[in-house]
């Protein structure tokens, strides 16, 4: 096997928690070669996706936890699969390397995740599908339509829709300081979307990530904790992550997504459930593979790399 990973600099990254590292070992230790990409080297070249490639190899070293071949030119087409594991924002730059991906994949090489749901399938947004598992929650760049929402619930988290790791998110009461501030600036003045959702006060169990490997739950999530006088359940936030067993609700939330995200072609997702639950469905770049692996008995990395196999040959 031959598998390319786009992805943020490998030079910025903490190996002790990236889920993305995390892959490459294991589709390492099969014994496959693996691809480097950034943005940056991806292109449409006569209709063919191309792509400025180096060969990585990977090693469990916090000193030298890389090396990079020099960059040869290639036909994404050619790759048996492709990891797409940038980072958000999700821009115009990330949506026109989705279409160079979606090339790649007509052209023969499986995506993951399928280019489409990433265009598709916004992280917050996303949950709209899923009504009945979702708090109530209101997507407006109206500011009245926020402040009534606001009104209603009395207790709510407004947020953008293209941020990650808890940035601009706020917990907003009916006595909060600054309300008009917050929502003019999180719709930049009524010219982008927002996020409103009823705050749901058993985060003080944890915003729980439950991973899904081709539309089945791993048995554990990864309960994170809001550090003291927080609201925002974010390791990058400073919450504390706590690996539990899967709970009756969890499991039915993810056998209620689960074949919805098979359909769409998403084989790695992360849900993201407070209490009975979910705020986001992450379908970019899913993290927490290395937490729950570290407690649990798990491989999870190695389940999707076997997934991704199996795909391939058949």
């Amino acid at each position: 096997m031959k598998i390319g990973v786009v992805m943020d600099p490998i030079n910025s990254i903490n190996i002790k928690k990236d889920s993305t590292f995390e892959m490459i070992w294991q589709a390492q230790q099969l014994g496959w070669q693996v691809i480097y990409f950034e943005l940056a080297d991806l292109s449409i070249d006569s209709g063919i996706a191309r792509g400025l490639g180096r060969v990585l190899k990977t090693y469990q070293d916090q000193n030298h936890w890389y090396d990079l071949g020099d960059r040869q030119p290639l036909a994404l087409g050619d790759l048996d699969a492709i990891l797409m594991r940038k980072d958000p924002p999700f821009d115009m730059e990330y949506v026109n390397a989705t279409y160079i991906l979606e090339l790649a994949e007509l052209q023969g090489a499986l995506v993951v995740n399928s280019p489409n749901a990433l265009r598709d399938c916004s992280e917050k947004v996303y949950c709209a599908w899923f009504p009945d598992l979702c708090p109530e929650t209101l997507i407006s760049r109206d500011g009245g339509q926020l402040r009534d929402f606001l009104n209603l619930h009395g207790d709510v988290i407004l947020k953008p829709l293209d941020g990650m790791g808890g940035t601009s998110v706020f917990r907003v009461q009916l006595t909060s300081p600054n309300i008009s501030v917050i929502i003019e600036t999180l719709t930049e003045h009524g010219t982008r979307y927002a996020m409103a959702q009823r705050f749901i006060p058993e985060i003080v169990n944890g915003d729980k990530r439950i991973l899904m490997v081709n539309g089945e739950a791993v048995p554990y999530s990864l309960a994170r904790i809001p550090a003291a006088g927080e609201t925002r359940g974010n390791l990058a936030a400073g919450a504390i992550g706590v690996v539990q067993k899967l709970t009756a609700r969890d499991a039915e939330v993810a056998a209620a997504v689960g074949p919805e995200l098979v359909q769409r072609n998403i084989l790695f997702a992360g849900l993201d459930v407070i209490g009975d639950y979910v705020t986001e469905i992450n379908i970019t770049s899913p993290t927490c593979i290395k937490e729950i692996n570290a407690e649990a008995n798990t491989n999870i990395a190695l389940d999707l790399m076997q997934v991704i196999e199996q795909k391939v040959r058949k």
